[in-house]
């Protein structure tokens, strides 16, 4: 985070001798010569104006889809005017992190409101200032749950891959069992879970809605893990959490998410935010910075950084993450977006994200080859068989400027949100009928 200063002549000779060697050829000498780059071929300079020609060049060969139908862990939702406008402020877009935090009064308070708002959207009792993103925060939940006796993670076969690929790249790095329950009917197998269920089980994980867009039953579930000793993860959709039950009102211990649905557009995949809440119980393992509030000297509110049980600020070996920062721009970001909406206009919202979702799959599910491969509840996300090559249908629809569902083994995941209209929905359906 510190400032680049370049080093002199001396100074290089100075640290090579101190670490015994007299060339930074030799420090680099356990690197292969076929992938040093001897010289750098790099292109003259340009003027200002030739660089804002070339990018524009390249950014007008980026494909802009006027209709989207995908989602698959990143979605499209309509981000009121009002939020770009508060958090493009200067005052507010700094990549400065606050270490001397409590002088930072304005950005300690907008954490502290992003973790109430968090807290009220999953019921939970405390939340953290934010992580990297949403695979991250299911990472870190299951870190919070291993001890000594219990060293291995169930993670519901209908998680998404790439936050399954990440939680089992962290027990890798800890030495955990992570281990995946299969399903049935497209969600989790209980008889599965049970069976594999036992006293050395720290945890099991399950998204919801899954990564093949259908409700789980996520209370009885709960009942499973904790009739065994084991904590209960769920990682949650927040837009879905307009109208289906919080993840304390299923008895989760620790509720998890991708934040990106909450004011953040699609932009080429980042930056993202992973938001995690938990129990009071399990508060003093919660990763990163919290964020409290308290009074000053004179009584007056105030916010300080507390309960941080990360390696910079409490002994390595006691320490529950190695995060050492938040997605601050981002949880800022999805404040606003929640303060902007409210309680009423994300209910709004997520109705009509199931509504035009369920009329979608109404309407594509009619088409022969099209037909619904599982007949579970889901929310706005419905996968679908395909009678041909799903390449050649979804190139069909990218010629029509539409990017079509997410390409899977056995059909299309295909996702509608209250960005897509009826007449869009009525013409995906004509094109296919075509197709």
């Amino acid at each position: 985070m510190g400032s680049y200063i370049p080093v002199s002549a001396s100074g290089r000779e100075q640290m090579l001798a101190a670490i015994g060697l007299k060339t930074v050829d030799e420090l680099f000498a356990q690197i292969p010569d076929g992938i040093k780059v001897a010289k750098l071929n790099l292109p003259q300079g340009m003027s200002e104006l030739d660089v804002a020609r070339s990018i524009g060049a390249i950014a007008a060969a980026n494909i802009r889809f006027k209709t989207i139908f995908r989602g698959a862990g990143a979605y499209r939702h309509y981000i009121p005017a009002i939020v770009k406008g508060i958090t493009g402020k200067e005052e507010f877009l700094t990549a400065y992190t606050p270490y001397q935090a409590e002088i930072s009064q304005g950005v300690l308070q907008s954490i502290f409101e992003y973790q109430t708002m968090i807290c009220q959207l999953t019921g939970m009792d405390v939340s953290n200032a934010s992580v990297y993103d949403g695979a991250t925060a299911a990472a870190e939940a299951m870190a919070m749950c291993v001890e000594r006796k219990r060293t291995e993670v169930l993670v519901a076969a209908s998680t998404h891959p790439m936050v399954m690929r990440t939680m089992q790249t962290y027990c890798h790095g800890a030495g955990v069992t992570c281990t995946a329950v299969p399903l049935c009917d497209g969600v989790t197998d209980k008889e599965a879970l049970k069976g594999l269920i036992g006293d050395s089980t720290a945890c099991f994980y399950v998204q919801q809605p899954n990564y093949l867009g259908l409700i789980e039953d996520a209370e009885a579930l709960g009942q499973i893990v904790h009739e065994a000793g084991a904590k209960y993860v769920m990682g949650v959709n927040p837009i879905s959490l307009g109208i289906l039950r919080t993840p304390a009102e299923q008895g989760a211990d620790i509720a998890v998410g991708e934040g990106q649905p909450l004011g953040m557009p699609l932009a080429f995949g980042g930056p993202y935010l992973g938001f995690m809440a938990c129990t009071t119980a399990m508060m003093r393992k919660l990763p990163g910075r919290i964020v409290g509030e308290t009074t000053d000297k004179d009584g007056q509110r105030a916010f300080v950084l507390t309960l941080q049980a990360r390696e910079q600020h409490i002994r390595r070996e006691k320490a529950s993450s190695n995060i050492c920062s938040n997605q601050a721009l981002c949880a800022m970001t999805a404040a606003v977006y929640m303060a902007a909406m409210g309680p009423d206009g994300l209910r709004r919202a997520a109705t009509q994200c199931l509504s035009k979702a369920h009329y979608a799959a109404q309407q594509i599910s009619g088409i022969p080859g099209y037909e619904l491969r599982y007949q579970g509840s889901f929310f706005h996300e419905f996968l679908t068989g395909c009678p041909g090559d799903v390449s050649a249908v979804l190139s069909v629809l990218e010629k029509e400027d539409m990017l079509g569902g997410y390409p899977m083994e056995n059909g299309i995941l295909w996702c509608v949100t209250e960005m897509n209209t009826k007449e869009e929905i009525d013409r995906l359906v004509e094109i296919l009928k075509r197709a």
